[in-house]
């Protein structure tokens, strides 16, 4: 049990006069006690799976994308970096190759919403409720990972952004954060004036929000007077993603009760010149090299403390097979997804691959979904988490082949001959 001198003093915290010895400080230490952390990252815009995990062992991925498919292993550079003798990397995220052959990376193929729209607004909807097809979901999945817990932390449920994310929504507290250094109540006295109107209200509800909130402003608040130096060498790139992950490690590092974060990457949707000249060069490269080297750098600065942290990643759905007349895909159907940490069986490819030839299309166009994203999910509550209730965290769905991605000796990808 983490005593309140240590958690003061691993926080940096102390220094900055929160108080003797506020109640949510004191849940706070309760809250760091053996507790596994989930990050979960959108990939907003629906990003082409194809192209960031390819199978380059597959004939007709070249026939079909004669202008923007990954040169196969070995044939010059800027190849694919290969993983299994099907499946390899893109070039632009060399720096995951090393997590997947340290085995603490797992990549799922062909896994997506069975729903089959191709709006990206009602597909990142069913997405972040974990409903598909129902959009009268007023919660999101994430938030129902949490159960009721007396010992909760204020920034036990964050999301990167100015507004709350979907899948943060919900019963369970959550707070939304732009920035953590630039973080502050912009008139202190008028947030200490809310703060005893909130104090002073006979609204037990009411008052309960408003606990909440500026619980989470007083620990923010210390946490942007720290100066926060990433670990073991990591580098984060000046892009989005980089920059809400390194907010997201130094939550974690203060050791403040973090259970579940979300943040987001968006400009995926490449309908024209996906691909430059070359593999290093165009719109899916740049944003490649901040995805993967956002993800690497995360992985380093947490070092060993990613035994108890997975991330997760995912986009709406996945692009044509097919390179359209503009050297872009158009919106397709299955995707990929990675996921990321020290317990999880990684080094493989998991699921069931259904072939690219025309006949296996879904509608004879796009990758086919095989694995449920909501399967993938379900796996990293359960065997992450510890959540069991799968029925809470995704209504109406039930388990048909598990992956096995938290399992030793777990089955790894199926391909359609």
């Amino acid at each position: 049990m983490a005593t309140r001198r240590v958690f003061l003093k691993n926080s940096g915290l102390a220094i900055f006069g929160i108080g003797a010895s506020p109640a949510w400080l004191e849940r706070a230490v309760a809250a760091i006690t053996n507790k596994k952390i989930l990050v979960a990252i959108l990939q907003r815009g629906a990003a082409d799976g194809l192209n960031i995990v390819v199978p380059h062992a597959e004939k007709a991925y070249y026939t079909g994308r004669p202008g923007i498919a990954i040169p196969k292993p070995g044939s010059s550079e800027g190849a694919t970096l290969d993983l299994d003798g099907f499946f390899g990397l893109n070039p632009n995220l060399k720096s995951l190759l090393p997590i997947f052959n340290e085995k603490k990376l797992a990549i799922i193929e062909a896994c997506g919403s069975p729903n089959p729209t191709r709006s990206h607004f009602d597909a990142q909807d069913y997405m972040e409720s974990g409903t598909p097809g129902l959009k009268a979901t007023r919660d999101g999945w994430l938030n129902r990972t949490l159960a009721d817990d007396n010992t909760k932390s204020p920034i036990r449920a964050v999301s990167l952004g100015p507004v709350l994310a979907r899948t943060l929504r919900g019963t369970q507290p959550a707070v939304a954060i732009n920035s953590v250094k630039d973080f502050q109540v912009r008139d202190r006295m008028a947030g200490e004036d809310y703060m005893s109107r909130y104090a002073a209200s006979v609204d037990t509800q009411l008052k309960g929000t408003g606990k909440d909130t500026f619980e989470a402003i007083r620990l923010l608040e210390a946490l942007r007077k720290v100066e926060y130096v990433p670990a073991n060498g990591a580098v984060y790139p000046s892009g989005r993603l980089g920059s809400s992950l390194k907010q997201i490690a130094q939550m974690i590092k203060s050791n403040a009760g973090l259970e579940v974060a979300f943040a987001d990457l968006g400009g995926w949707d490449h309908h024209v010149n996906e691909v430059g000249a070359t593999p290093f060069i165009g719109p899916l490269a740049n944003l490649l090299r901040e995805f993967g080297d956002s993800l690497a750098a995360f992985y380093q600065d947490l070092g060993p403390r990613m035994d108890d942290i997975v991330l997760t990643t995912m986009s709406e759905f996945g692009r044509t097979a097919r390179e359209n007349g503009n050297r872009g895909t158009d919106h397709g159907h299955a995707n990929v997804m990675f996921t990321m940490g020290g317990s999880v069986a990684g080094g493989k490819i998991y699921g069931k691959w259904p072939g690219l030839e025309r006949e296996q299309l879904y509608e004879g166009r796009d990758l086919a979904v095989t694995t449920d994203f909501r399967e993938v999910l379900g796996e990293v509550v359960t065997g992450h988490l510890g959540n069991r209730d799968l029925t809470r965290v995704f209504p109406g769905f039930s388990s048909k082949a598990p992956l096995g991605l938290f399992a030793s000796g777990a089955a790894t990808t199926t391909k359609n001959s």
